[in-house]
């Protein structure tokens, strides 16, 4: 599936052949290590979507939550690896609207290892690899949820205030806006 590691190989025997050669970025090599470990240890609840198996830099991962207040939902994540990758985080955007403390509406997402730096020392460190991402987006659905430090500050003291109303708002937004639905919305 991916073509990127023939791509190195094939670059080192036509350098090896005096053929001038593109260079491949430290982000490619890294990336095609890291996502072969990625696809290795992915949760259940995850699947990945390459658009283009030469640019692992760009995918989008779908996470479909089996217990929880999103269990039903299916939520796709885009997530780009910049350039300064494995210095600088991951971009991350949500691209399925939904009800939740730390994703915004606009698909913002909230989670601390996406944070150049960070307060409490769990933001982004050059040791971090996508599988942490990965992991840290699956579990923004079950043990991460966060009402106490919100990015949907609304959506936070909804649940504080009336639970039964919050599972509702989340329910409508999973029947409206989630492709296991037929009802995708797409950004």
């Amino acid at each position: 599936m991916l073509t990127l590691p023939k791509k190195l190989r094939k670059d080192s025997q036509e350098h090896n052949n005096n053929v001038p050669v593109k260079k491949v970025s430290i982000r490619d090599r890294l990336l095609v290590k890291e996502v072969q470990e990625l696809q290795a240890a992915l949760p259940s609840t995850c699947r990945l979507h390459f658009e283009d198996n030469d640019k692992l830099h760009d995918f989008k991962v779908t996470i479909s939550p089996e217990e929880g207040h999103w269990k039903g939902g299916s939520f796709q994540f885009h997530i780009i690896v910049t350039d300064d990758y494995n210095f600088a985080p991951p971009v991350v955007k949500c691209n399925t609207k939904l009800w939740h403390p730390n994703i915004n509406e606009d698909g913002a997402v909230c989670l601390s290892l996406l944070r150049q730096s960070s307060i409490d020392d769990l933001g982004w460190a050059p040791t971090r690899r996508l599988k942490d991402v990965v992991w840290g987006l699956n579990s923004l659905f079950t043990d991460l949820l966060n009402f106490e430090d919100p990015l949907n500050g609304e959506a936070a003291e909804q649940y504080q205030k009336d639970s039964s109303a919050f599972q509702r708002k989340v329910n409508d937004y999973i029947h409206r806006y989630c492709p296991s639905n037929q009802r995708s919305q797409r950004r």
